[in-house]
């Protein structure tokens, strides 16, 4: 059984339009979620570890003041067009549409003003909650009045996630969400005795501003093997690595498949994600230095949580070779994440 509670949040801030900021509570036996209207954001995620205890997995803070001041897309649903776009610029039905630089001289996550960063219209359902909004025409430079949906339901231990839309105009799309994790707990300082494992024989090989070159690279032999589960830190030591910030190809099928598992032997936290995406980014915080206060008022250092997200490839709307990103009219784009937390 999914019990769903909802509460008030917060106020929005009068220049935001000043609405109202709800938070929705999904709780079974072995798990608890809280998510906000605001940005379908992932505000906590409490999962009980090998000796019963919960602990609260995601980082991210404990009011919306907090969420209102600039912070990395801490667990939001990210669009139009989540993760990089090259110099922000694509071609559709032979129309050049050009979007907001946020991202050195790329587009990423959907502009200046993309999904995490608007209020959504919810509907609780017994297991669950679904946010609805329109993305009108010309919004972030985007094509066509966008009707999306971002459906979260809550079974034991298991999180879905599933994403519909459909378009006015062909577009292209890409939604995922950006929950940065730490099986250890939230504040916890550092990933490294974290083991990953992402079922993938090639990833995308990027240039300096993190735009993939086109090459579809075999991970044979190489640092981005994972297919064999590792321990993060003394891989990253190993390979002399900053961290991770790629897209790994997966295998191509509409169907739900196993795509990544991470898990923390002290605890015996484990976390699978299965998709129906082409790809999944693997980010290790790289980004993160520590300025940002997170829940609890703890400091959120540099490695201290890991990305999974489920997606397309980057920069698909230029790349003719990967899977289309476009989105037509009559068509309707509809993809599902499953989170599944055990303790062992």
């Amino acid at each position: 059984m999914t019990e769903v509670k909802r509460e008030v949040f917060g106020q929005m801030p009068r220049a935001e339009g000043g609405g109202v900021v709800e938070k929705f509570i999904l709780k079974s036996d072995s798990m608890k979620v809280e998510i906000l209207s605001l940005g379908c954001i992932i505000a906590a995620l409490e999962t009980k570890g090998r000796d019963g205890e919960f602990s609260d997995v995601v980082l991210g803070f404990d009011t919306l003041e907090g969420y209102m001041r600039e912070h990395p897309y801490f667990g939001a649903t990210v669009g139009r067009v989540a993760n990089r776009i090259a110099k922000g610029r694509f071609t559709v039905d032979g129309k050049e549409y050009q979007l907001f630089l946020n991202n050195g001289p790329n587009s990423l996550h959907g502009g200046a003003r993309g999904f995490d960063k608007v209020l959504w219209s919810p509907q609780v359902l017994p297991n669950g909650v679904c946010f609805f909004r329109l993305s009108p025409d010309g919004e972030e430079g985007y094509p066509g009045d966008l009707k999306v949906w971002v459906t979260y339901t809550l079974s034991g231990g298991e999180l879905a996630i599933n994403y519909r839309a459909q378009t006015s105009k062909t577009t292209p799309i890409n939604l995922t969400n950006h929950a940065y994790f730490n099986l250890a707990g939230q504040g916890s300082q550092d990933i490294y005795n974290h083991d990953i494992s992402i079922e993938a024989d090639s990833y995308l090989p990027v240039d300096e501003t993190k735009i993939p070159t086109g090459e579809v690279a075999t991970v044979q032999g190489t640092s981005f093997d994972l297919r064999q589960p590792v321990e993060l830190g003394k891989h990253l030591q190993k390979f002399h690595l900053d961290g991770f910030d790629h897209n790994f190809c997966l295998q191509q099928a509409e169907a739900r498949r196993l795509v990544a598992r991470a898990r923390h032997p002290p605890t015996g936290r484990a976390m699978e994600v299965h998709t129906t995406q082409p790809g999944i980014q693997f980010y290790t915080g790289n980004d993160l230095d520590g300025s940002l206060r997170g829940k609890g008022a703890v400091a959120y250092p540099k490695h201290s949580a890991f990305c999974l997200e489920t997606q397309n490839w980057p920069d698909a709307v230029n790349k003719p070779h990967f899977p289309s990103a476009l989105l037509q009219p009559g068509e309707e784009y509809n993809h599902t994440t499953w989170l599944v937390f055990s303790a062992a």
